[in-house]
């Protein structure tokens, strides 16, 4: 049995792990919020039976259902459609036309789509607006599970709560226990997995949507992430941000406020 760590050595038990990870996945956890991340992940690691994290480390090294495991956990699989649903009818009336009143062929992008409930959300969005046939969504994240049950489309009655009846009539059919999207949505979306935190950033895009995920990260991990953010969007394109997500000083970014959650690459 090991002994007990003390905080120090625990600290460090961590640091090493965050370095170890980082040179195996290239996942920082480092530009994570530490206080919430050691949380979580300690909380997985005794679960699990390891006193430390060094144990723990050599285990999800080698275990690929483990390691499956902790990606799950290190990122924020909570999602569901039309989540703060006055926001989306706002996308919806208000800056989905204008953006295409601007271009032949909408460029979109959902990043750290989770399980698929904002992209589907916006694909359905674009349908009833006769726009998905000539528009791109892309939508990524990190973890591969959450990837699958995007493309799988099937979802429990919490996700679809706040669907409004015609959407949900229209682009969903019961399976069993759960519901399934409409074939017409996922074809209309292409999944990718990608480390916000680390990999390039397309360019070009109308919309950006990224929302609920930034909260999670350190305030020089936001910084650099929005500039990015805003060099990927075209001029006047749109960043749709979550409910606890308002951007201070968006101008430091190039960006200006254009609605409450929203911000625009200035022209």
């Amino acid at each position: 049995m090991e002994p007990l760590q003390t905080s120090s050595e625990t600290d460090n038990d961590f640091a090493l792990f965050v370095k170890k990870v980082k040179d195996l996945t290239a996942i920082d956890l480092a530009q994570y919020k530490e206080a919430q991340m050691k949380r979580r992940l300690a909380t997985l690691r005794d679960k699990k039976g390891f006193a430390s994290f060094a144990h723990y480390f050599k285990a999800i090294q080698a275990d690929k259902a483990m390691m499956a495991e902790f990606l799950d956990r290190m990122t924020i699989n909570v999602s569901e459609f039309w989540r703060n649903p006055n926001r989306w009818s706002v996308l919806e009336s208000k800056f989905i036309p204008e953006l295409a009143s601007r271009t032949n062929r909408l460029k979109c992008w959902s990043a750290a789509c989770s399980t698929g409930e904002e992209p589907y959300t916006l694909a359905m969005i674009l349908d009833n607006l006769h726009l998905l046939g000539k528009s791109q969504i892309i939508a990524s994240d990190l973890d591969n599970n959450a990837l699958a049950r995007a493309q799988e489309g099937l979802y429990p009655d919490r996700s679809i709560k706040d669907v409004p009846p015609a959407y949900f009539k229209k682009y969903f059919t019961p399976d069993e226990t759960l519901f399934r999207v409409s074939p017409v949505l996922k074809r209309g979306i292409k999944f990718e997995r990608k480390n916000l935190l680390h990999d390039p950033y397309e360019e070009g895009f109308d919309l950006i949507i990224c929302r609920n995920v930034m909260i999670y990260f350190t305030e020089e991990a936001k910084r650099d992430m929005y500039h990015r953010f805003a060099q990927a969007l075209k001029p006047n394109g749109i960043l749709f941000v979550g409910s606890t997500e308002q951007i201070f000083s968006p101008s430091q970014y190039g960006l200006e406020s254009a609605d409450t959650f929203f911000y625009q690459r200035k022209a």
